[in-house]
């Protein structure tokens, strides 16, 4: 599913997320930024040892924070590490705030280094336990809000890289919805489905 914001597009697809060719690819982190599981373990295999090695000069990062570094091996040139909450820790609402931070984060450091195209995982939805169609619904709102809101932002593509056709079906349902609510009837663009 793919849509027109603004001068930007914003794209849902099923795949892997170290494989993308975009100027950087978002890495679901936690705050020391020294590599874990999932999304964040799967970047550090894939980009080699001096991801890591810039991201222990970071000293850490804080949730709802995002920091950069190179992308070492893989076809992304950059790695922004973004720190999402953990659901279970914060609740419902603090969560919401801090994931919607933490993508609004990344994107403004892509802006301030020029990139062009950025691709997230789901944040937050693996081991830090955030449902997936409420974090698909904050996540969507927040890029949604961020590049209507910044026409003259660098960033011209977004691409959520979703693992399994389950996770893509959840968001591209709440994507629907969400252009629902926000477009005018009859008002749509690209290969947006109502």
């Amino acid at each position: 599913m793919r849509t027109q914001l603004a001068h930007s597009i914003l794209e849902l697809v099923d795949g892997d997320i170290t494989g993308q060719r975009t100027d950087a690819i978002v890495n679901a982190a936690n705050s020391t930024l020294l590599g874990g599981g999932g999304v964040d373990g799967a970047i550090h295999r894939a980009g080699g040892p001096a991801i890591l090695a810039e991201c222990q000069a970071l000293g850490g990062c804080a949730t709802g924070d995002a920091k950069i570094t190179t992308g070492g091996r893989l076809h992304a040139r950059h790695v922004i590490h973004a720190v999402g909450p953990k659901y279970w820790a914060e609740g419902p609402e603090r969560s919401a705030n801090l994931l919607a931070s933490a993508y609004v984060r990344s994107l403004d450091v892509a802006a301030e280094n020029g990139l062009q195209s950025v691709a997230f995982p789901s944040i937050s939805t693996g081991a830090f336990g955030y449902p997936i169609e409420a974090a698909a619904h904050v996540a969507l709102t927040a890029v949604m809000g961020y590049l209507e809101g910044r026409p003259e932002t660098s960033v011209r593509l977004v691409r959520f890289v979703l693992f399994g056709a389950e996770a893509l079906r959840t968001y591209e349902r709440v994507l629907a919805g969400v252009l629902a609510r926000t477009r005018p009837a009859g008002h749509w663009e690209g290969d947006e489905c109502p």
